[in-house]
């Protein structure tokens, strides 16, 4: 498991430690017993438990590409693959912006494929 101070990445994911919570931000619903912070397509997606009411995910309307996550304990963001996976990274108490890579189209942005 990874540990970090300001930032950190899990694949496709940037992980940035930041002062407070945008404004701006809209809470998410989990998807089952997890927040998807990265979506896969092949279904190995990077999550965060929603078991834990101490934590909560958010997302910026503005920009798709941008997530926000508050905890209020120490949470865990996990890779869902039982072979070749990412190490977890070990998110403390305080609030963090995930960016998901993105590519460029001509059609414009969208998630980089895996």
């Amino acid at each position: 498991m990874k540990t970090f101070e300001n930032m950190a990445a899990q694949g496709d994911l940037l992980v940035q430690k930041i002062a407070e919570l945008p404004a701006n931000a809209e809470l998410l619903e989990p998807t089952g017993n997890n927040f998807v912070v990265g979506h896969s397509e092949t279904g190995h997606h990077h999550v965060i438990s929603a078991t834990n009411p101490q934590v909560q995910v958010y997302r910026n309307p503005q920009n798709l590409f941008v997530l926000f996550v508050v905890a209020d304990e120490p949470a865990l963001l996990e890779h869902m693959r039982s072979f070749d996976k990412h190490e977890s990274v070990q998110l403390g108490k305080g609030t963090y912006q995930i960016n998901q890579q993105r590519e460029y189209t001509p059609e414009g942005f969208r998630r980089a494929a895996d």
